[in-house]
């Protein structure tokens, strides 16, 4: 797109930059193998060719050491780890030692090198829409591999479009409503210097859950880290509203499918509260009128997802009907995407 246009998307635009990849559209040449946490079980994530190629060479380096292989290679059928790999965390030890190697060897440079390595551990699902692990502890102990039998592995957060397993993450729209109606709403901007995204706009507070954390546990980590706000106003404002998902393929062809737990929370203005950044990850916090936050949005300068939280809010709270929206069905339905996964 040209800067032009940049400047004039429109809702649907926002939700198709987000929600990029469509796997029934790829052609069987093309199509990601499936990957699985174990030979027998469902997929769980979507390899690319080139990943394939890194798996199969990480076999040969441990083979050549006369050590375990850690990756099963069905042809075109599908990849998961060997079956000696039996509980989360030897698989979780598997897949850091893998993806280390890749790291330290200049694989996939655009997407896990030194600087974007983020050392935060993701949790993989065997049923990517079933419960979540929050019983906390190390992923790469055995005592600490919990009783949630949907839980199958963790990883390095950086590495895992690679292997295009779902994320998880939460995001919150803070804002002020007056008796009038007029909505204003707390926008930062992250900081020049972050790994991804840097320089755009964000949802008022908006992070990745960690592995073993419960998405309540992280939003409330979330709001010191990032806008510094106190737990106690979380708990006493903030509101579960539903979920979205996308299927977003990176500039680089990494696989990204995410769920994001989406929060609001509206603060009377008697609470004083002003976001400001707890963290360098946030360089300034605004509170930013409605009207304003929708031409930023229209502009292109939210980060992808967090223009999709907005439409969400947008939707949730009557800006955005079928009576105003030509696209509204198609933008309701693209933002609570199954990834297509009965056919992974």
């Amino acid at each position: 797109m040209t800067a032009g246009e940049l400047r004039h998307l429109s809702f649907l635009d926002l939700v198709k930059l987000c929600g990029n990849y469509r796997l029934a559209s790829i052609t069987s040449t093309a199509r990601p193998v499936p990957f699985r946490a174990t030979p027998d079980g469902p997929p769980v994530g979507l390899l690319l060719p080139s990943v394939l190629e890194a798996l199969a060479a990480h076999n040969t380096l441990r083979r050549d050491g006369s050590q375990l292989e850690y990756w099963i290679m069905r042809d075109d059928s599908f990849v998961s780890f060997a079956p000696e790999l039996s509980t989360p965390a030897a698989r979780t030890r598997a897949m850091q030692e893998t993806t280390i190697w890749w790291r330290d060897t200049g694989r996939f440079e655009s997407i896990i090198s030194p600087r974007l390595w983020r050392g935060e551990w993701y949790a993989v699902y065997v049923d990517p829409f079933g419960p979540l692990s929050v019983d906390g502890g190390d992923p790469t102990q055995e005592a600490d591999d919990g009783e949630n039998p949907n839980y199958a592995f963790s990883m390095e957060r950086s590495a895992c479009a690679l292997f295009g397993v779902v994320t998880y993450g939460v995001h919150m729209t803070v804002y002020e409503k007056d008796d009038d109606g007029t909505v204003r709403i707390w926008v930062p901007r992250r900081s020049a210097t972050k790994q991804t995204w840097p320089g755009t706009l964000d949802n008022s507070i908006a992070g990745g859950i960690p592995a073993r954390s419960s998405p309540r546990w992280s939003l409330a980590k979330e709001s010191m880290e990032e806008g510094s706000i106190p737990e106690a106003l979380v708990d006493k404002y903030a509101i579960a509203v539903g979920a979205i998902s996308y299927f977003f393929q990176t500039k680089d062809k990494a696989l990204q499918p995410e769920v994001e737990f989406v929060y609001d929370m509206c603060v009377p203005k008697v609470e004083g509260l002003r976001l400001s950044p707890g963290d360098t990850e946030v360089e300034t916090f605004k509170l930013m009128p409605l009207e304003e936050v929708i031409e930023h949005m229209h502009a292109g300068e939210f980060k992808p997802n967090c223009a999709l939280v907005l439409i969400d809010f947008l939707i949730r709270n009557g800006y955005l009907t079928p009576d105003n929206e030509p696209h509204y069905l198609d933008i309701i339905t693209r933002m609570h995407d199954r990834f297509s996964y009965e056919h992974w």
